[in-house]
């Protein structure tokens, strides 16, 4: 028992080293799919949707670059440097389920330490094609 006691330990140890930082956003700042697809098929989008992603998928979207390599969040803080800290600002990524992207923990940090306060990820937990694709959500083409 003693054991199996030490080995689910340094399994825990092993598994928290590598996972990735917990989620820095709260629920409030999850945008549900609807909402946004809502806005583009009205034409009244009131916010500044970039794609932290490997591609702007979403109408109207920014193509910022993974925010997750110098390159895009570099990308990123030059866009977001001449904004108002109060412009509402909607970041997605898709490429991969929240527990796994490499994108969308940089993009929130860099809004926190930017000192934004009107921002948002928008919910795709699992990735762009099950969340927004299968639904049937607006989509552009590359």
């Amino acid at each position: 028992m003693k054991i199996i006691s030490t080995l689910i330990i340094v399994f825990s140890l092993v598994f928290s080293a590598n996972a990735q930082k917990p989620v820095n956003w709260t629920p409030a700042q999850l945008m549900p799919p609807a909402a946004l697809a809502k806005m583009i098929n009205a034409k009244k989008v009131d916010a500044l949707v970039l794609s932290i992603g490997p591609s702007a998928l979403i109408p109207g979207s920014e193509d910022i670059g993974m925010a997750g390599d110098k390159k895009g969040k570099d990308k990123l803080k030059a866009k977001l440097a001449s904004l108002d800290k109060s412009r509402k600002i909607v970041v997605y990524c898709g490429c991969c389920p929240y527990s796994q992207c490499p994108n969308v923990r940089p993009a929130v940090a860099l809004l926190k330490e930017l000192k934004f306060t009107n921002y948002y990820l928008l919910d795709l937990p699992n990735n762009f094609k099950v969340d927004w694709i299968d639904k049937k959500y607006p989509t552009q083409k590359m």
